[in-house]
């Protein structure tokens, strides 16, 4: 069989899922710190999930502190590269929204953030039946424009290191409306 004929043969699935459309809630970021913004927004009390937690079978974090940000993945074969393994843009994505909350959650009332630079290190390859995988972002400083954070993702499961990133992310004042 040439590789043309296995394409053409090659399994197929539809994936579909229903996803909130995500507002920003800038009157909430105007008057809540970071920390209590997405405390209010884990507890469903202001906005909705960010769409990119479905798309990327991402969850709303399940610890959120000063600082620190908990989040689960659960990676699937809608993120495969063409080796069949889980392409590197999952374990990316992930460790960016640990890193960026965590950072959030530093905020001040009227602040906002946005990631300047990210840098990732894979340990090992991640299968598409890996299971839940569990990022965990740390800031490591909180300047008055910049700050910096780290994250590790862990095997829930297995226990094994499959990737570490870092972070340089500016601050900045939110703007009404």
């Amino acid at each position: 069989m040439t590789v043309a004929t296995q394409a053409k043969t090659a399994a197929r699935k539809t994936r579909s899922y229903d996803y909130p459309v995500a507002a920003f809630d800038v009157a909430a970021a105007m008057e809540l710190s970071g920390l209590a913004y997405l405390q209010a927004l884990t507890a469903g009390r202001i906005g909705a999930e960010p769409s990119i937690g479905p798309t990327m079978g991402m969850h709303i974090p399940h610890e959120v502190g000063e600082g620190r940000v908990v989040l689960d993945a659960t990676p699937g074969d809608f993120v495969l590269n063409p080796l069949g393994g889980v392409h590197g843009g999952f374990a990316a994505t992930v460790l960016d929204s640990a890193l960026g909350l965590a950072v959030h959650s530093t905020l001040s009332a009227g602040e906002g953030f946005s990631t300047a630079e990210l840098k990732v290190n894979y340990t090992r390859a991640m299968a598409a039946n890996a299971g839940r995988m569990r990022a965990t972002g740390t800031v490591i400083h909180r300047g008055r424009q910049m700050a910096t954070a780290e994250a590790r993702m862990v095997g829930v499961e297995d226990g094994k290191l499959y990737a570490h990133a870092s972070t340089t992310c500016f601050i900045f004042p939110l703007r009404k409306g």
